[in-house]
C-alpha cells in the first residue's frame, strides 16, 4: 500500500468541512478508483499555519520517516495574510520543500505542490475591508516564489489558484465562513492534481 503524507494549513486539513470532503482524502478516492493502491493521507496541518509554524509541527512530531510513496504541500496563504516576508517564505518553503523529498525516500518524482489559491476572490476578503487586487498580487508573488523552487528541484507543480479565482465568489464553492473552501472547490482541486499524482506514482 502507497503511504501518502499531505502537508499544509486550513485548506489541506479541510476547515468547515467534513473529513471526506478533504482534497487530500479525495485524492487518494480518486486514485484508488484509478487502481492505485493508496491509503488515506496521513495529514500535518492545521488552519492559520504558516510555512514556519508548519516546520515546528514538523520538527515536534514523530518521526515520520522516508517511505511515503506520495507527498503533497500546499503553504503559504497564512504568510501572505500575516503581511511576513517573502524572502522568508522563499527560505521557508524551500526547506519544507526538501524535507517533503526526504520523507517521499529522496524520490522527487514522488513530491507534489499545490499553489496557494487566492482568498481576496472571497466574499470574506470584502466583508474585511481587504483589498482584492493587492492580495491577488501577493498570492502571486508567493505562487511565484514556490513555482520557481518546485521547478529547481524538479517537482511537479498544480496551479489551483485561477479557478479559486473564477469560483471563490460562488457560494456553492465556500464554507459556512466565506472564506475557506467546500468539499465542491476541493474536487475542483482534486481534478486539476489528479494527473500529476498519477504520473508520480507511475514513477519510481
Amino acid at each position: 500500500m502507497i503511504r501518502y503524507l499531505a502537508l499544509g494549513d486550513s485548506y489541506t486539513i479541510g476547515e468547515g468541512v467534513p473529513e471526506h470532503g478533504r482534497w487530500p482524502v479525495q485524492l487518494a478516492e480518486a486514485l484508488r478508483r484509478e487502481g492505485f493502491a493508496i491509503r488515506d493521507p496521513r495529514i500535518i496541518a492545521t488552519t492559520g499555519w504558516t510555512t514556519g509554524e508548519l516546520i515546528a509541527a514538523l520538527d515536534a512530531a514523530e518521526p515520520l520517516g522516508n517511505d511515503w510513496g506520495l507527498v503533497t504541500l500546499l503553504i503559504g496563504v497564512n504568510n501572505q495574510y500575516r503581511g511576513l516576508a517573502l524572502d522568508e517564505y522563499r527560505d521557508e518553503f524551500r526547506a519544507l520543500l526538501e524535507r517533503a523529498i526526504g520523507h517521499a525516500g529522496a524520490r522527487v518524482s514522488r513530491v507534489l505542490v499545490l499553489s496557494i489559491p487566492d482568498w481576496g476572490a472571497t466574499p470574506f476578503a470584502v466583508s474585511a475591508g481587504r483589498d482584492p487586487g493587492t492580495i491577488a498580487a501577493e498570492i502571486d508573488a508567493f505562487n511565484a516564489v514556490a513555482h520557481e523552487q518546485c521547478d529547481a528541484r524538479g517537482v511537479r507543480y498544480v496551479d489551483i489558484t485561477p479557478v479559486s479565482r473564477r469560483h471563490g465568489r460562488e457560494e456553492a464553492m465556500l464554507s459556512e465562513d466565506a472564506l475557506h473552501y467546500s468539499a465542491a472547490m476541493y474536487g475542483l482541486w482534486t481534478g486539476l492534481a489528479l494527473p500529476a499524482a498519477r504520473e508520480s506514482l507511475s514513477t519510481e
